[in-house]
């Protein structure tokens, strides 16, 4: 798979993100926990820009991002505008790093190894379905929670 083809699943899927957060009628339900579900949408929308700017800005694209792990969980009631544009700037990151990969990187083992053994090519994919995942979980969570609203 090329890098252009890559970029366009997060591109894609980020979009679907920025939908999801922008689609919340009240920003208080942002940030709401029901019983059964452990995390906010913007908790979960923090640990995905947190995740992406890591794994893959700053270990591929050497963007100087400092991760803040706990924050990710930890940060309530940021405005919907905040998150929105937190998005945004990760979308131009993804836009500019996974661009001007080549080949030759796409196949070079990644940094890390938590996941087994993999290319980047492979932790890309693996970080496009973590992203995915939690997607899925805050599609349910602005629906769960905006049910009466």
């Amino acid at each position: 798979m090329e890098a252009s083809e890559i970029a366009q699943v997060y591109l894609r899927d980020l979009d679907k993100l920025f939908k999801e957060i922008d689609g919340y009628a009240s920003e208080v339900h942002i940030w709401m926990v029901k019983p059964g579900i452990s995390n906010s949408a913007g908790n979960l929308c923090l640990h995905l820009i947190g995740s992406i700017s890591h794994f893959i800005g700053a270990t591929l694209g050497n963007t100087g991002y400092i991760r803040k792990r706990e924050e990710e969980f930890s940060i309530k009631g940021l405005p919907k505008s905040e998150l929105l544009a937190k998005l945004s700037d990760c979308k131009k990151m993804i836009n500019e790093v996974i661009h001007n990969l080549s080949p030759d990187e796409l196949n070079r083992e990644y940094k890390f190894d938590f996941a087994g053994k993999k290319s980047v090519e492979g932790y890309l994919l693996f970080f496009a379905m973590h992203l995915n995942y939690h997607l899925g979980q805050i599609n349910y969570h602005r629906r769960l929670v905006e049910a009466n609203y």
